[in-house]
């Protein structure tokens, strides 16, 4: 601390009694002595008189305010009038504490002003990491994992080649994919996104081929399917692992001659299009149990991007959760630039089952219900606040506590899969087994005798 005061008495006095309660002090006598150490010397923050003769603490204020507006001042005066109180603030003051005063107050006062200094050096850290983690457009993270994300996409972006996203529901699939879009040579063209999910069985078809007029009840006007509106752009197929099976020999024709039939037509239209495509499920379990077909998996795998879970992506939480804190922010017009030290030990310790979209809606939730400028552990919900996370025992000083080995194993598989949000060929890799390995242990556990059905030949099926 940097203790400012022309009345050696009152400095000796605040020198003596901020040192009791921790503090190491520095003294200076006058604002133009303080100014000089102030500009050489490192401190977690300034007390200073108001009134003194050369330089006072107004002026010492705006001196410090504009060449060290890291370190917070907090002035003293025995005129407590609200015009001293705030002129100080306008001047850089954090704030005014008058005489005279109470040194419990006084180091309140200073604590409360170390920690608005330390949230603004994080908040600080947080967006230069957030800066600095932005390598590939609007996708945000500095872990490991998203930086190899990074350097195949960066790959990518020289080719046309068919991309398929996987990862568990709220990774931000559809963010990677425009990402890659922006950074093609298709980026002046468009990029045209559906979800495969979404849209009925009995739409899908004329969605993506288009139809002509009087093909089918209510079809007034020709449409030009989204296949054909992509021309020059990308076509972003979203949730692939659940296009009806019927539809996809057409999508696999389509892909392969780069033509269209519209739905009641008769003659192919040409487009020229990147296709990527996205999906939260298993493809390779669905090929197995004759659930998607096994060429159009060959077709949209060429290069197949794995998004991680935002459990596995460590100080990223963080990173992502001060974007969403501050888009929040400005949409809600709320002074909220930070997270609390217990809130942000909360939001690392969740196991994030929606993922990034989960937390981007705690955040929204949190900015909504704060009054304060830091995003405390009350702000959170419920499920965070009183999460635990849940470790599997095998073992104890109690011999009654041992398991078999079959358990072991048995504890351990589930446990991979859990960490691979259900993913079983991620879990087989992990676990070094083939899949039909995996299924087979998982089966005899659960007590099922099923078999999956045998795979079918690419060309059999083909329409």
């Amino acid at each position: 601390m940097l203790v400012v005061d022309d009345d050696t008495e009152i400095g000796e006095l605040l020198i003596d009694g901020l040192g009791q309660r921790g503090f190491y002090c520095v003294y200076a006598v006058g604002g133009v002595e303080a100014r000089e150490i102030a500009s050489r010397e490192e401190f977690d923050a300034i007390v200073t008189d108001l009134n003194m003769p050369n330089l006072g603490g107004l002026e010492l204020c705006k001196s410090i305010s504009e060449n060290r507006p890291d370190i917070p001042v907090i002035v003293m005066t025995a005129y407590g009038s609200f015009d001293a109180a705030v002129g100080a603030i306008r001047s850089g003051a954090y704030d005014f504490v008058t005489k005279p005063f109470d040194l419990d107050i006084v180091a309140l006062c200073i604590e409360r002003a170390m920690r608005h200094r330390h949230l603004r050096d994080e908040v600080r850290r947080l967006r230069l990491a957030i800066s600095e983690s932005q390598h590939f457009e609007d996708v945000v993270g500095s872990s490991p994992a998203m930086h190899e994300i990074y350097a195949l996409l960066t790959r990518l972006t020289a080719s046309d080649a068919t991309v398929l996203v996987s990862g568990e529901s709220g990774t931000g699939k559809e963010i990677i994919a425009r990402a890659l879009h922006k950074r093609s040579r298709r980026a002046s063209g468009p990029f045209i996104a559906i979800n495969c999910a979404a849209v009925p069985e009995s739409l899908l078809e004329s969605e993506l081929f288009g139809h002509v007029r009087g093909a089918f009840t209510d079809a007034k006007a020709a449409r030009v399917g989204l296949l054909a509106q992509a021309h020059g752009g990308t076509l972003f197929l979203d949730e692939i692992g659940d296009m009806p099976l019927a539809l996809q020999p057409k999508l696999l024709r389509a892909l392969e001659e780069r033509t269209v039939r519209p739905v009641g037509g008769n003659q192919d239209v040409a487009f020229d299009v990147r296709v990527i495509t996205a999906t939260h499920r298993d493809l390779g379990s669905l090929v197995e149990n004759a659930q998607f077909r096994e060429d159009l998996y060959y077709r949209i795998n060429v290069v197949h991007v794995a998004l991680p879970p935002l459990r596995a992506r460590g100080r990223d939480i963080l990173q992502l959760a001060q974007v969403f804190l501050e888009r929040c922010a400005a949409q809600a017009d709320k002074d909220v630039r930070g997270i609390g030290a217990r809130a942000a030990e909360k939001l690392l310790s969740y196991a994030w089952p929606g993922n990034v979209r989960e937390l981007r809606n705690v955040m929204e939730r949190a900015v909504a219900l704060t009054v304060y400028d830091t995003i405390a552990v009350d702000d959170l919900p419920d499920k965070i606040r009183n999460f635990k996370d849940s470790h599997v025992i095998v073992a104890g000083q109690d011999p009654s506590e041992l398991v078999t080995l079959d358990e072991v194993e048995h504890r351990y598989i589930q446990r991979v899969m859990q960490a691979a949000g259900g993913n079983k060929s991620l879990a087989a890799q992990i676990l070094g087994l083939d899949r039909k390995t995996l299924y087979r242990k998982l089966d005899i556990r659960s007590g099922s005798t099923s078999v999956p059905p045998p795979k079918r030949e690419p060309g059999n099926e083909r329409q």
